[in-house]
This record gives C-alpha cells, sequence and structure tokens, in this order.
C-alpha cells in the first residue's frame, strides 16, 4: 500500500466536510462516511480494505466525537449523567468488537455492514417512532432510550463494523422521545466511548493486514489525516451555528445517508 497522491488526498479533504456535517447533524462520527471511503481508497488491499476501514474509521470518529462533544451545550451532555455503567459496558464492548474485527474474514465485516445497514433501514421505515417520535414514555427521560444492558453488544457491534454506535443508540433516543438535534448531540460522546479503546486495539494490532506505508497497526494514518482536515473545521463551525432543519427532513436525510453508505460498500469489491 503506498500513500494517497495529491488528488486522492484533495478528495479525501473534500469527503471530510461531509464527515464533519455528519458528525453534527447526525452523530455518525464519521463511520457511515468513512468506511465506503476508505474502502474504496485502499481497495488495493483486496479483502483487507474493509478491515482497515473500520480501523481508520475509528480514529477519525474519535477526533470528531471528542470536538463535538467538546461544543455541545453542558445542559444537554447532563441528560446522560449517571450512566456510568452504560459507558463501561460500551467501552468493553468496543474494544472486544475491534479485536474480533481485527483476525474476521474481510468479507464477513463488508457484508455485516451492508446487511446491518440494510436491516436498520428498513426497520427505521416500518416502524413508527423514528421519522416521527412518539412521547418519551415514563422513565426513558433521563436514560434517553438506550438501556445499560445493551452496552456491552451495542459497542460490540460498532466497533467490529466500524459504525461508531449512533447507527444504534440514535435510533433508540428517538423512540424514547428525543429529537433528533438532541439525539446527534447525545450520539457523540456514546461515540468517543465506544471508539477510544477500539482505536487503541487497532493501532497496537494489525491482524491479517498486511503493512504497508500509512498504515499504524490496521489504521490508515495519512487518510484519516486527511479526513480530519476537511472535517473538524466543519464541526466547530456547525456546533456555534448549528441550522435548523425540520424534523422529518432532518430523520429522513439519516436513513437515505445509511442506504448510500451500504451500498458504497457492498458495490465495492
Amino acid at each position: 500500500m503506498s500513500p494517497p497522491d495529491l488528488s486522492s488526498f484533495l478528495v479525501l479533504l473534500l469527503v471530510g466536510l461531509l464527515v464533519g456535517v455528519t458528525t453534527v447533524l447526525f452523530g455518525f462520527g464519521g463511520g457511515f462516511v468513512t468506511v465506503p471511503v476508505i474502502t474504496v481508497a485502499d481497495a488495493a488491499l483486496g479483502g483487507d480494505a474493509v478491515r482497515v476501514a473500520t480501523a481508520t474509521s475509528a480514529l477519525v470518529m474519535l477526533v470528531n466525537a471528542v470536538v463535538a462533544t467538546l461544543a455541545t451545550r453542558r445542559e444537554t451532555l447532563a441528560r446522560l449523567r449517571g450512566r456510568g455503567a452504560l459507558f463501561v459496558l460500551l467501552g468493553v464492548g468496543g474494544a472486544l468488537g475491534a479485536a474480533v474485527a481485527r483476525t474476521a474474514p474481510g468479507a464477513v465485516i463488508r457484508w455485516g455492514f451492508v446487511l446491518y445497514v440494510a436491516v436498520t433501514a428498513v426497520d427505521l421505515l416500518a416502524r413508527p417512532g423514528f421519522l416521527r417520535p412518539a412521547p418519551a414514555a415514563p422513565g426513558t427521560a433521563r436514560a434517553h432510550g438506550v438501556p445499560t444492558g445493551l452496552g456491552l453488544p451495542i459497542g460490540g457491534i460498532a466497533a467490529f463494523l466500524g459504525v461508531g454506535g449512533s447507527v444504534l443508540t440514535v435510533p433508540l433516543m428517538r423512540r424514547a422521545g428525543a429529537p433528533m438535534p438532541i439525539a446527534a448531540a447525545l450520539a457523540n460522546p456514546l461515540t468517543l466511548v465506544i471508539v477510544a479503546p477500539a482505536l487503541l486495539v487497532s493501532l497496537l494490532t494489525r491482524g491479517h493486514v498486511p503493512g504497508g506505508a500509512g498504515l499504524v497497526g490496521s489504521v490508515d494514518v495519512v487518510s484519516a489525516l486527511a479526513l480530519l482536515a476537511g472535517s473538524l473545521p466543519v464541526v466547530v463551525a456547525l456546533r456555534r451555528r448549528p441550522p435548523r432543519i425540520p424534523e422529518a427532513v432532518h430523520a429522513g436525510t439519516y436513513i437515505a445517508l445509511l442506504v448510500a453508505a451500504g451500498a458504497t460498500v457492498a458495490v465495492t469489491g
């Protein structure tokens, strides 16, 4: 593997702008944009490309999630007080998911990503509570719909597929009555808890990924830096002046992005 040339770097820089938008507006942190893009950028690695993509996604999501969380209003973050047990389980799941992904067949990760996106998109469209959130049920306002017991599987699935966790937590929070801006904002600190240990595992272990220029462990650091250079200014700008988007449009765009990400990974051989 060779480092990206100038044209590829510029493309990744521009894609980083989209990563910044999805981080703020949808809580993605970059996972659903980064995985397809890095899979394409590192296609020369063959079956290992998606493994590198999921590991690289953890680095991009970590930095974006830190910046987005620091820029989030304290009263919004206060909604997660008392969720220490959830944080611990998310982190443990993140470490385990990343460890398994280092040696899992690339095809399993790739098609697992595609299948999960497809099932999630169908679920969000078919079941009520996402496009138009239901009123919050008694006792769910503080927890925002993310049960502590689901922390381990959420962290594991998110790290294994490189999606960060927002695709699991945002729908849960929406169905608990949270508006899209709140659900997206809270998804960032939850993503941070998952990807920090996942990234550590990815940096320290290469698994089946062959060595190459620009790789640290299983992480394509050069491509990650290009994406971050584009995304971080956008994250800061949008957090300071968040756009006002109708709820239905906001939620519908979330689903459309999931479908686009899944389709991209599916057609990338």
